[in-house]
């Protein structure tokens, strides 16, 4: 069996990124990836302007010990720059975000100011730059804000927003089909027979990439059958760049997906040193990449997370970053044989200045409830044996549920 690590680097190297690209508003562009790299059209902000609320001057005319009275003359407020110069002792009221008035330099902040009958005296002596920012303070007009292959999240959509841009072109999404492979499955909301349970893993990789760039495509449940499950992978394969199934691909009579892929395709391998998610199968049919996710929940789960969102991210034309890990000390044992890289699920705490982690209980791979409450992976080394509480780990946050904001 393949490590983990082993595993993943074999499969980023043969992705490919899609090709061709289109040209959307940036109000819906959220999670796209940057097609090109787009430069600043403009210098932001297009003019000096004041950080701060006080009174603009000119700083070569004061100098010695304050308090320096001046003579205000004007005032600039955001949108409504001032027109007037300022020299010597001069001053304009300014505001914060407002246009410096020509000829000064420097503002001196209101609480370093005091007023009295209608006379400025300023309490600091000011210096050339003092809360001023200057033009293109944030970014220059002709710098990158954005490069090819940048995932455009909402902060660096704010930046092209900040910066006039409602168009960006970016990557076509990534086509990916989806299908669940088994007897016993029923959808949801359908009276379940004997032996029956529903799919909730075909439900649960829709949700995983809803902030992925993809157009999904759902062939359903289908049944244990060679012929049935063929058709659904050479259809799959003809008309996307992603196909994942779940189910199918361990050793039993019924598993027919791994053998099918073989025939039609090309496996990359099969089985890793994880767990949960040992029969994972990842491969190529025609130009469309493969994964044959475990059919247990949990499985389903991990091996996508781990796997499918790294393949995603490449495929998409992006970048893979791998997931920030932090350390944390065990609050209690963990039962582990060494030989495969376990994740369990965790709940991370916040205590004495770092972070306790604790797992979920009983870690079986169909147990959905594994994930209730669960903030986090914990990762536990495939040359360990058992862990004791004390211990310091590596801990991955889960998306949606470790989110610092």
């Amino acid at each position: 069996m393949l490590n983990v690590d082993a595993a993943l680097g074999k499969l980023l190297d043969s992705v490919e990124p899609v090709d061709g690209s289109e040209v959307v508003p940036v109000a819906d562009a959220l999670d796209r990836i940057a097609a090109d790299d787009i430069a600043a059209p403009v210098d932001l902000p297009p003019f000096a302007a004041s950080a701060m609320d006080g009174y603009a001057v000119a700083a070569a005319g004061f100098a010695g010990e304050p308090p320096h009275v001046v003579e205000l003359i004007g005032e600039s407020l955001a949108g409504h720059p001032s027109s007037v110069r300022v020299a010597g002792t001069n001053a304009v009221r300014i505001f914060t975000g407002a246009t410096i008035p020509e000829g000064a330099d420097a503002v001196v902040i209101q609480e370093d100011t005091r007023v009295d009958r209608g006379e400025v005296a300023l309490l600091a002596t000011p210096r050339r730059g003092d809360n001023v920012r200057p033009r293109g303070h944030d970014v220059v007009r002709g710098s990158p804000i954005a490069r090819k292959g940048d995932r455009l999240d909402a902060y660096r959509l704010s930046w092209l927003t900040a910066c006039g841009i409602d168009h960006v072109e970016v990557r076509r999404r990534v086509k990916v089909t989806v299908f669940s492979t088994g007897d016993e499955l029923m959808d949801t909301g359908k009276p379940l027979g004997p032996g029956q349970i529903y799919d909730s893993n075909r439900f649960a990789l829709a949700r995983l990439m809803l902030d992925q760039p993809v157009d999904l495509t759902d062939l359903g449940c289908l049944p244990d059958s060679r012929d049935a499950i063929r058709a659904a992978l050479e259809q799959a394969a003809g008309n996307a760049d992603m196909v994942l199934t779940s189910g199918g691909v361990s050793v039993g009579d019924a598993d027919y997906v791994r053998d099918i892929v073989e025939e039609i395709g090309r496996l990359e391998f099969y089985r890793i040193a994880l767990k949960p998610g040992k029969p994972l199968a990842v491969g190529k049919i025609g130009d469309a990449d493969f994964f044959g996710l475990p059919g247990n929940p949990i499985s389903t789960i991990v091996t996508f997370l781990l796997f499918v969102i790294p393949a995603l991210a490449v495929r998409s034309g992006g970048r893979h970053v791998p997931p920030l890990e932090f350390h944390a000390v065990l609050g209690e044992n963990i039962g582990h044989s060494a030989g495969r890289r376990e994740y369990q699920r965790g709940i991370a705490e916040n205590a004495d200045g770092g972070l306790i982690v604790r797992s979920t209980g009983d870690q079986s791979s169909n147990r959905l409830s594994t994930f209730d409450g669960a903030n986090c992976l914990i990762r536990v080394p495939e040359e360990r044996g058992d862990l004791a509480a004390g211990e310091t780990v590596s801990i991955v946050l889960l998306r949606d549920r470790g989110r610092l904001f």
